[in-house]
């Protein structure tokens, strides 16, 4: 199965499909990968708590990208957060990388993080530990700089539990974490 058919679903099956992936990044000869751990999916226009969910902005354009587009934003003015754009073309839907475990390049992601320790546990570590920033927005986890990989092996358990940090359509249980 190829990583677009995987993603072009609906966004509660392409989140569950990426945990356990792969994502590197090589920038300057230094690479970095982690397995994805925990993820999010945001719905689009039926989504009150997606950023596409009022449509199509400067902001958001990547959201609307083909399936496999990296959609990357400041969050609160801080930190950057990285997903994937899920679905048809125009829909909006993607997927928030919200954890993961370092695989490759640790002392990479210590440098850039600061410190030894909770590298990319979250969605803005994530992004910094792996180098990602506004740069990378709109490119694709297919063939751009930072990549989407197949999983190492099968992936032993999935839960599903509500979103973290949202204010609004918090009854939809599409945060997924990695149970190993």
């Amino acid at each position: 199965m190829s990583f677009v058919s995987t993603l072009d679903g609906h966004v509660e099956k392409a989140a569950r499909s990426i945990l356990g992936m792969r994502l590197r990044t090589e920038f300057q000869g230094r690479v970095t990968e982690i397995l994805l751990t925990e993820v999010e999916a945001y719905g689009g226009s039926d989504d009150a708590a997606s950023h596409a969910y009022r449509g199509p902005t400067e902001r958001n354009r990547s959201m609307f990208g083909p399936p496999g587009t990296l959609y990357v934003y400041r969050s609160y003015g801080v930190h950057w957060c990285a997903n994937v754009a899920t679905g048809p073309e125009g829909t909006g839907r993607a997927v928030l990388l919200r954890g993961g475990v370092p695989l490759e390049g640790k002392a990479v992601m210590q440098k850039r993080r600061g410190r030894l320790d909770q590298l990319a546990d979250g969605p803005g570590k994530l992004a910094q530990a792996l180098g990602i920033d506004a740069i990378h927005d709109g490119t694709s986890v297919i063939d751009g700089p930072v990549r989407l990989l197949p999983r190492l092996g099968e992936v032993p358990s999935i839960v599903a539990t509500p979103r973290i940090g949202i204010a609004k359509a918090k009854e939809r249980a599409w945060r997924f974490v990695l149970v190993r």
